[in-house]
C-alpha cells in the first residue's frame, strides 16, 4: 500500500462508524483506529462486564424494594428486574421540563419504551426499556449523576 491509499482510508474511517480495520497484504499489515471520542460509543466490550458487576449491586436493590411494601410483595422481589444504565452522565426522568415523566411507579412498560434520558457530553441519549412489565421502584433521583451499570429502575416483568 502506498501512502495515499492509506490517507483515503484514514479518511473513510474517519467519516464512518467503524472503530477499527485492519488489512494485510503482502507487503504489510496496516491498522487504522478511530480517536478515543467514537470507540467511547462503542460499548460493546464494555457490556461484558455488565453481566459479572450487577450481583452485588442488584441483591441489596430488591431486598429493600421487598422491605418497603408489605409482606405480600415479598416473594415477587425475587423476580424483579433491574433497569441499569449503559453509560456515565445525568438522569433525566422528563425530556424537557415542560413535558411530563417517562416512567414513574406503576407505569406499564414495554421493549422499546423510553423509560429516562440520561446526558453524556451534551448528547441526551433515550434509554428504552428492552424489556415488559411495571415500574415497581425509581432507584435514582431526577438531574442527578449516574455511573455505569447504576440501577435505575426495578422492574416487575409482565
Amino acid at each position: 500500500m502506498d501512502l495515499k491509499q492509506i490517507h483515503e482510508l484514514i479518511k473513510i474511517i474517519n467519516k464512518s462508524n467503524i472503530g477499527e480495520i485492519s488489512i494485510e497484504d503482502k507487503d504489510g499489515k496496516v491498522t487504522i483506529r478511530q480517536k478515543e471520542e467514537p470507540a467511547v460509543t462503542v460499548a460493546a466490550p464494555v457490556h461484558q462486564v455488565y453481566s459479572t458487576a450487577p450481583a452485588p449491586v442488584a441483591a441489596p436493590a430488591p431486598a429493600s424494594a421487598a422491605s418497603a411494601p408489605a409482606p405480600a410483595a415479598a416473594p415477587k422481589a425475587d423476580n424483579l428486574i433491574t433497569i441499569k444504565s449503559p453509560m456515565i452522565g445525568t438522569f433525566y426522568r422528563r425530556p424537557s421540563p415542560d413535558k411530563p415523566i417517562l416512567a414513574e411507579v406503576g407505569t406499564e412498560i414495554t421493549p422499546g419504551k423510553v423509560v429516562c434520558i440520561i446526558e453524556a457530553m451534551k448528547l441526551f441519549n433515550e434509554i428504552e426499556s428492552e424489556i415488559k412489565g411495571t415500574i415497581v421502584k425509581v432507584l435514582v433521583e431526577d438531574a442527578s449523576p449516574v455511573e455505569y451499570d447504576q440501577p435505575l429502575f426495578l422492574v416487575e416483568p409482565a
